[in-house]
């Protein structure tokens, strides 16, 4: 069926169909069955971020416990899920939770501007058959924190010289082939290592990992023993939350004593790799200079990474590129990585709220002009909120506390029958760090496009759930920086009753 690009009148418009917009709109459903909204998508598919990525191996880093959502459970013990499995659990959920039929797709958001004299938002999409102008009184946007139109692209020396295909994992071929390729994969995040092991299964005749410096790999196990185990004996249900729980208390943990105590996490992550791969080998490629966490922990099931390195089907060289030659790639140090493809795992580019144009009775903001309220909302614009999930952690985890704080907000101004709910910034509002701490590449390059940050709540992000929790509690909203005003005009069928949903 061809989708329709009719405009829209709705009570909550969402922008995006990844794991952020889906899981919104599947707590709208629940906790604002008197809204109407709809769920405006670029692309023709669910899935967002799982529908985009096709490289060899995509999965979530983060374990799938946590990644997933608290209201629909995951029912297999794995600990790392593929990125095909992932895309359809979300498509799935939105078929199981009634919002497929919300999700309206082949139009990206380009521009949206609010009301003072409505009290509404105008939201312009780009279609097939033109721009379509929508309307709503609040506007949530789920759109991911990078560009979805390209990954960050080095503008290595010689690239034009280089005979054989250059690939960035962001715009994967379905033809490539790897088999009996040797392959280079600049770079040394997740996408990296990730790539190495998948194709060197897809029978490359060797891959090597290239990385300017090195990075923290963590193994862990492919499968949750106990979460298996406890998936068997209790209801679906009681088994997810219970090891969700668990796995919740055992990420922030590592995160907080690699903060407190990087030294010993250092000397623990070494001496684990160690085991796996050698002791020379964790030395030159897997110590790096930097603490634990500065920059996101690498996760690999089972160390794949570490067994191909081992098997000699992959290897790890750790230096910079002089130049790329029509056969490969001269290193600064010395010498040629010959190579029949190489592939640029050299990062994401970060975009905030989609690269949509945004403006108040015609003026327009960038989100780096205005502070971060609860990590979810802007100061000094009214009915907007953006989701934003964590860089430590799950990033469902802090998506759906954002969520329900949305519906939270829309709970009240219903209650006090306000046309709007605006933060206003505190009069004595210092500003802090950005509200990633990540020292990563696409960190660095992307903090003037960051939201800006206060040094004390509501308008700070300290990347630590159970804090979040506290901060975006629903029985937290009058706290007398989102202001409420203006009156909401009359609406048929509205629910008479509670002003706040269930905790």
């Amino acid at each position: 069926m061809e989708p329709s690009h009719d405009p829209l009148d709705v009570d909550v418009l969402v922008v995006g169909a990844g794991l952020s917009g889906v899981g919104a709109a599947c707590r709208l459903v629940e906790l604002c069955p008197d809204r109407t909204f709809a769920v405006l998508e670029a692309r023709a598919a669910v899935g967002g971020t799982w529908d985009l990525f096709r490289y060899p191996g995509v999965r979530s880093d983060s374990d799938v416990f946590t990644f997933t959502y608290q209201f629909r459970p995951w029912t297999e013990p794995d600990v790392l899920a593929s990125g095909p499995r992932i895309r359809d659990y979300i498509r799935d959920t939105a078929r199981e939770l009634g919002v497929e039929e919300q999700i309206h797709h082949g139009q990206r958001v380009v521009e949206a501007d609010f009301s003072s004299d409505t009290g509404r938002w105008t939201v312009t999409a780009e279609t097939a058959d033109g721009r379509v102008e929508h309307t709503a009184a609040f506007l949530y946007l789920c759109t991911g924190y990078f560009s979805y139109e390209g990954g960050h692209v080095v503008d290595f020396p010689g690239r034009d010289d280089y005979r054989g295909p250059v690939i960035h994992p962001q715009d994967w071929p379905d033809t490539f082939d790897p088999a009996g390729k040797r392959i280079v994969v600049i770079g040394s995040g997740a996408t990296a290592v990730t790539l190495v092991p998948a194709l060197v299964d897809d029978g490359a005749a060797h891959v090597t990992m290239l990385q300017r410096t090195p990075g923290y790999v963590l193994s862990r196990s492919g499968t949750d023993r106990l979460g298996g185990a406890l998936l068997r004996a209790l209801p679906t249900g009681a088994a997810h939350r219970t090891v969700r729980a668990k796995n919740l208390l055992t990420n922030v943990a590592l995160y907080e004593v690699s903060r407190r105590f990087p030294d010993a996490v250092r000397r623990g992550i070494a001496r684990v790799n160690a085991g796996l791969v050698g002791e020379e080998v964790v030395r030159e490629h897997f110590t790096p200079a930097y603490a634990p966490w500065d920059q996101r922990l690498c996760i690999v099931p089972d160390g794949d990474l570490f067994a191909a390195i081992d098997s000699g089907d992959a290897s790890v060289v750790t230096d910079t590129v002089d130049r790329f030659t029509p056969t490969g790639i001269r290193l600064g140090g010395g010498g040629e990585l010959r190579a029949d493809a190489i592939v640029t795992a050299t990062g994401l580019r970060i975009e905030v709220a989609g690269g949509i144009r945004l403006s108040v009775d015609g003026a327009a903001f960038a989100p780096h002009e205005r502070f971060f309220y609860k990590g979810v909302m802007f100061d000094g614009v009214p009915n907007l909120a953006v989701c934003l999930g964590y860089t430590n952690n799950s990033w469902t985890l802090r998506a759906d506390l954002s969520s329900r704080f949305v519906c939270a907000v829309l709970h009240r101004m219903a209650a006090a029958g306000a046309a709007t709910a605006t933060p206003r910034l505190d009069a004595d509002i210092e500003e802090g760090e950005p509200p990633f701490e990540l020292t990563s590449g696409y960190v660095r390059r992307s903090r003037h496009l960051l939201p800006r940050q206060g040094t004390k709540a509501p308008w700070t992000v300290r990347q630590n759930y159970f804090h979040d929790r506290r901060l975006m509690s629903t029985r937290r909203v009058d706290d007398g920086t989102l202001e409420l005003a203006g009156r909401a005009p009359a609406r048929s069928g509205a629910a008479p009753g509670a002003d706040t949903p269930a905790s």
